[in-house]
């Protein structure tokens, strides 16, 4: 605080206790009804906000002042001598949480208590608040990050379907049903090649239009040996984890907020909205707009000399084409959805509000229902990795008429005559 400053505050605070101090001679309790006085009243305190003053605050400048012997400048407002240190916490608090923090550089400060507690470092019952924590630890610059230069460089893979990456680009608005719908480019790279084994304008970028993309890109250009993607929801789901781990694809994921490494797909994304999307005038239907997309893939893109590899995409990539793994036969099967169902003790399961039929060796068991949406007709059932065939759906009528014997084989009896039916009695 200034010098002037200074004064200002100690003629306030002599003014205060100048009755008390300049009196000769105090009548028994006067000095005590003098300080309750000012303790009561509201002041205009210079350079702070506060308007009350404290018994033991007046108490301690009559004693400075009196052991002074009236110096006014005993009444300075002192500068801190416990600058850069915190005066709610204790120095051994202090020097643990500096060495928590040396150890834990990227802790956050609740985390940070918590160690400081399970370590036993702070007294018992103590109770530090996590701003005075941050406080601290930011008054000795050690709550900022000091970022490191990263080790980045520039990779290639070294085969075709060594490393495919893939994302999703926010496109234009698309006519569907006459209505205008926002558009999302779902495509796929491959690294080494720059070969696009699909792209498509679809009306989301959520798991199942993903998991269509994906789908086409295996059957068109084989599986990768690696498959490089964000972290959106689609791409965390378990999924597509599944569904890779069964084709021998490495399901890989970017580090977040590093988008460095989806550099090819990015630079990619950049080219269709300069040479497709930027020659929109009008808005196009759907379908239109993938049309174009996969017209000026095949037509120029793939048959273009790349500026990074010196070859055009589609030549690269079938220069070494014994290394590609063909998608199997099945494929198809890979990409079903899986449920999971308890048989009951009638052999029934419900799945989608419909009852299905399952192996008797399956009643009370835990098994898994293998299935596309758009074929409720056809789900596969299994159990410990092992197929079961096809449940069918339940057909009441016909289980009235199957005969059971005891060992749980049953025959269907079939009767034209109507000679089968025995008034309403169980056969």
């Amino acid at each position: 605080m200034a010098e002037d400053k200074k004064k200002e505050v100690a003629l306030f605070r002599y003014g205060v206790i100048s009755e008390v101090v300049n009196a000769r001679e105090l009548a028994r309790g006067e000095q005590g009804r003098l300080i309750r006085e000012r303790c009561e009243r509201k002041w205009t305190i210079p350079h702070s906000g506060k308007t009350r003053i404290g018994r033991s605050c007046i108490l301690r400048w009559i004693k400075t002042y009196r052991e002074s012997n009236g110096d006014i400048r005993s009444l300075y407002p002192r500068d801190r001598n416990d600058r850069g240190k915190s005066r709610a916490l204790d120095e051994e608090t202090c020097m643990g949480l500096i060495r928590m923090r040396e150890e834990m550089p990227k802790a956050t400060v609740p985390r940070l208590i918590g160690e400081m507690e399970r370590r036993k470092l702070l007294r018992p019952g103590e109770k530090v608040a996590e701003t005075t924590v941050y406080r601290f630890l930011n008054s000795r610059g050690l709550m900022k990050q000091t970022e490191k230069p990263e080790d980045r460089r520039k990779f290639e893979a070294s085969d075709p379907n060594e490393l495919w990456q893939s994302d999703v680009m926010h496109g234009p608005e698309v006519y569907v049903d006459g209505k205008k719908r926002k558009s999302y480019l779902i495509a796929i790279i491959d690294d080494h090649s720059r070969l696009i084994p699909h792209a498509e304008f679809y009306l989301s970028e959520g798991l199942d239009f993903y998991l269509d993309a994906l789908e086409q890109a295996f059957l068109k250009r084989g599986l990768p040996r690696k498959l490089y993607v964000d972290n959106g929801p689609a791409f965390r789901s378990r999924q597509l984890e599944y569904i890779t781990a069964s084709l021998g694809v490495a399901l890989i994921h970017a580090r977040p907020y590093k988008p460095q490494g989806k550099g090819k797909i990015e630079r990619w994304f950049g080219v269709v909205r300069t040479s497709v999307l930027s020659y929109l005038r009008d808005t196009p239907k759907l379908w239109q707009l993938n049309e174009w997309l996969w017209g000026w893939i095949e037509e120029e893109y793939h048959t273009r000399r790349h500026g990074s590899t010196g070859q055009s995409p589609f030549n690269r990539f079938t220069a070494n084409m014994e290394c590609i793994r063909p998608a199997p036969d099945n494929l198809k099967d890979y990409f079903r959805k899986v449920a999971r169902r308890k048989v009951a003790k009638d052999r029934s399961i419900t799945f989608e509000g419909r009852l299905y039929e399952a192996p008797v060796a399956l009643i009370g068991k835990q098994v898994e229902l293998l299935y596309h949406e758009n074929d409720p007709d056809h789900i596969e059932i299994k159990w410990k990795n092992e197929s079961y065939g096809i449940v069918r759906p339940v057909d009441v009528h016909v289980n009235c008429r199957v005969k059971r014997d005891e060992n749980n084989m049953s025959d269907v009896i079939i009767t034209t005559d109507g000679s089968g039916y025995k008034g309403g009695g169980l056969l």
